[in-house]
């Protein structure tokens, strides 16, 4: 495949070393350093576009690859509240999104056990439940994205939200720790947990290219679970 890559950080740097040793060309590259060069002529270069940028111009990157007919996955997170337009938006527009929180495969497994265990404890009073995240100083969103979507999936396993209704969640950043996120149900009697820990940013690199291979010749708004689930 063709690949263009919006954010050029660590993370891009990380989706540029996986794309290539999977045999994929990296056809831009723009960041803060050449955003005049952010155009069609330029998006029209690549088969798909993998964006990692910042949560004030995630809304506006997906909506010029849609605009431009070119397939995208983001994994930018800390702008919630323009998801739902921009899926509308992809939908209307007749385009191709890949949305997630996490592309790291072992967190995607992390979150259909938490679901499952979530459902297993509709109903029952005598767990309280508890979310840890680790990442490191740079992340900006606090908590991360991550820890909002497994809380909002406990709420939704648990029907009438229960006792997890207000559900505590501890953030911590601390250097050279790529996300680490924990679900805790504890009791008197004893302690359930689920834990993920990423070793390196190249998991989620992976994902992110997966779900690129993945979604070309598609159209609408899928998530990592569309991608490795079905």
């Amino acid at each position: 495949m063709k690949i263009g890559i919006l954010g050029y950080g660590k993370m891009g740097k990380s989706i540029e070393k996986i794309a290539l040793t999977r045999n994929h060309e990296i056809v831009f590259k723009i960041n803060t350093s050449n955003l005049k060069s952010f155009d069609n002529k330029t998006l029209n270069k690549a088969d798909v576009v993998i964006e990692f940028s910042n949560p004030k111009s995630a809304l506006k990157n997906i909506q010029k690859c849609i605009n431009a007919k070119i397939c995208v996955v983001s994994g930018t997170t800390g702008w919630d509240k323009e998801l739902k337009k921009t899926f509308q938006y992809c939908i209307n527009n007749d385009g191709t999104l890949v949305f997630d929180k996490n592309f790291s495969l072992g967190a995607q497994i992390m979150f259909k056990l938490n679901e499952y265990l979530s459902s297993l404890m509709n109903n029952n009073k005598d767990y309280n439940v508890s979310v840890n995240e680790i990442h490191h100083p740079q992340k900006k969103d606090k908590p991360s994205g991550t820890a909002l979507k497994i809380i909002n999936d406990i709420k939704i396993k648990t029907n009438s939200f229960n006792n997890y209704n207000r559900i505590k969640v501890n953030s911590k950043r601390i250097e050279n720790i790529f996300g680490m996120h924990e679900i805790i149900y504890d009791s008197k009697i004893d302690t359930i947990s689920i834990k993920h820990n990423a070793k390196s940013r190249m998991g989620f690199a992976e994902g992110a290219v997966i779900a690129a291979e993945w979604v070309i010749g598609k159209k609408g708004v899928y998530s990592m679970k569309d991608v490795i689930f079905n």
